[in-house]
């Protein structure tokens, strides 16, 4: 794979990921979409069939690693570090057009929600907007789930080792059941173990921090919202920004470790 390959895969795999994976959170956020209050199974399956759909999509060009920390894993395991770059700006470029495009997918309700006083305050709200305003108080926006994660408790030492053990049960299954024959992406069958991988971190894991499990995924959307014109968006929560960004890459680095020594 050359290196123009690889970027261009990761960009566009990346953004498929994050245009359907922050799409259904969207849809199930914002109060004038056809799924709203859908719940917690359909973020996670939305989130498993968005790692299928960009996984097929990109593999051919570039493996489809999508991840920062599955990136990190691969170059532990082989020894070779020659692309990491390459891939993880792919990654975190693919990322950010995503969230875009979630934007733009679903422009009039964020305008609608942001705009509704039960969910951003002020005069003739109700109760609901109490939510609202004490997540904009810790730093979180009342639409910044949509683009990243973020703690139901913040406890920075529990919610980095959430996102660890997420990680290593994700890149676990990446390394030994997920590879292509060339050992450097994920393949046909892989594609499929790791998607639904995803969905059973999500539904058994996701409940503390929203499970990021990569960082590219977190990282790339939260920049987004920082620089997107919506209105009544509160605060992009960059002191918690950093647990979804290292906690990924120790646990991709945690998942090498233990593959080399007990399945290499």
């Amino acid at each position: 794979m050359s290196s123009s390959d690889i970027f261009i895969g990761e960009t566009i795999g990346t953004a498929i990921l994050i245009l359907l994976g922050g799409g259904v959170c969207a849809a199930v956020t914002l109060k004038a979409s056809k799924a709203r209050n859908a719940g917690w199974l359909a973020i996670t399956f939305g989130w498993g069939f968005a790692v299928l759909t960009a996984v097929y999509t990109s593999a051919p060009l570039s493996g489809a690693h999508l991840n920062p920390a599955v990136t990190l894993a691969i170059a532990i395991k082989d020894g070779d570090w020659g692309n990491v770059p390459t891939y993880w700006a792919g990654q975190v470029l693919g990322a950010m057009i995503g969230a875009a495009l979630v934007w733009v997918a679903y422009y009039g309700q964020f305008h609608a929600h942001l705009t509704d006083r039960e969910i951003v305050g002020g005069p003739g709200a109700q109760a609901t907007a109490a939510k609202a305003v004490e997540a904009q108080e810790k730093g979180a926006g009342p639409v910044l789930g949509i683009f990243s994660t973020g703690p139901e408790i913040r406890n920075a030492v529990q919610n980095l080792a959430t996102e660890i053990v997420g990680t290593v049960v994700l890149v676990l299954a990446v390394l030994t059941q997920g590879l292509n024959d060339a050992g450097n992406g994920l393949g046909t069958l892989g594609a499929l173990v790791t998607s639904l991988v995803v969905v059973s971190i999500g539904l058994s894991l996701g409940g503390p921090t929203g499970y990021a499990i990569n960082p590219a995924r977190d990282l790339g959307p939260r920049i987004v919202h920082a620089l997107l014109p919506l209105p009544n968006k509160g605060g992009s929560d960059w002191g918690y920004a950093w647990v979804p960004v290292v906690g990924p890459l120790i646990g991709g680095a945690i998942a090498a470790g233990i593959y080399n020594v007990a399945f290499a």
